[in-house]
């Protein structure tokens, strides 16, 4: 390059036109450095090192700073100002929802499911207490049905027992029908086997053996008819405690458990409570009709116990009016041997 080409080239340079060329030129490059990557701001910035040495003015100051997010691009216009245009940006993708930890319970939390997952020390309190209330209701079933017929024998021979006039009559109306099969025939019995043993004895002595034998039939005839309700009383009163050894003992392997999952979460523990408290319901199940039971059959029992007393007082005073009617017909020598009662016969 000439000598005289160089004051032209540096008022070319140093022209207004000039550094608005240089500045539409450098906006260009920024935009196009933001919109297509590092590639282009590379070869942007190589190509003003290939432009002679000469003074040129400091670039813009928004040239040298790139913005981290996008930014609105700077395009030049034809007349040089500068406008924004601005680039739409696509909104963030929806995260997906962190997966909440859920606890699925381990079994089956029914009855059955209880029982089946239970420990084998909570299963044998389960079944014995189960086996408890199966031996209750047996008992209620069998023992309401023999005590029903056994008041409904006793009540008719008493009644044939106060209607006759004597014990002689009172045995062969009794022996005749469905009441010979109770209690009170076996009450007559006794009171006539004991008069004809003591034939030749006083009547004061005949009287008292008689009550006693009397006495005896009534306390044998109780205790057979109690027999069974001392289980039921026992069921009663220890199928409570029983329930909550079983409770006990399944709260125990929960805490265990708890100690070796080193967690408090609910469903690791709910099914061991869960097994316990199902003992001690069952406990209640069994304990609570057993005492019911228990106090019916008590009092049904001592109205029978009523029923065979009111028949031995019957038979006393049967006996104590034969006695004295054969005492007085042996005072009358006239009367005859056919109006002695037949008890005192064996005389």
């Amino acid at each position: 390059m000439s000598a005289q080409d160089e004051p032209r080239r540096r008022t070319a340079t140093t022209s207004p036109a000039g550094r608005a060329k240089r500045s539409a030129a450098g906006s260009l490059l920024l935009a196009l450095s933001l919109t297509f990557g590092p590639a282009i701001g590379t070869s942007s910035a190589q190509a003003p090192a290939n432009a002679p040495t000469a003074q040129q003015p400091a670039p813009p100051p928004a040239a040298t700073t790139a913005p981290a997010t996008p930014a609105p691009n700077m395009a030049a216009s034809p007349s040089g100002a500068h406008e924004q245009v601005a680039v739409p940006q696509q909104p963030p993708a929806p995260q997906a929802p962190a997966p909440v930890a859920t606890a699925a319970l381990p079994h089956d939390l029914s009855p059955w499911g209880m029982f089946m997952a239970a420990d084998i020390v909570v299963k044998a309190v389960m079944l014995g207490l189960a086996f408890a209330s199966l031996v209750t209701w047996t008992i209620w079933l069998a023992k309401s049905l023999e005590l029903m017929a056994a008041k409904t024998r006793a009540r008719l021979a008493a009644r044939r027992l106060d209607e006759a006039d004597s014990l002689e009559i009172a045995a062969e109306r009794i022996s005749a029908g469905h009441a010979r099969r109770s209690i009170v025939a076996e009450l007559v019995q006794a009171a006539r086997d004991e008069v004809r043993r003591s034939a030749d004895l006083s009547d004061d002595g005949i009287k008292e053996r008689v009550a006693i034998a009397l006495s005896r039939g009534e306390a044998r005839a109780g205790r057979d008819m109690a027999k069974g309700t001392g289980l039921l009383a026992t069921i009663g009163s220890t199928a409570p405690f029983v329930g909550l050894f079983g409770t006990v003992w399944g709260i125990m392997n929960s805490f265990i458990g708890i100690s070796q999952s080193k967690t408090t979460n609910l469903a690791v523990v709910a099914p061991g409570i869960a097994e316990a408290l199902l003992a001690t319901a069952i406990g209640l199940v069994a304990a609570i009709p057993a005492v019911i039971i228990y106090n019916v059959f008590s009092r049904s029992i001592a109205g029978y116990r009523a029923v065979l007393s009111d028949a031995s007082g019957d038979v006393l005073r049967h006996l104590s009016r034969d006695l004295e009617r054969a005492r007085r017909a042996a005072q009358r020598p006239g009367r005859s041997l056919h109006a002695v009662p037949p008890l005192m016969s064996a005389e």
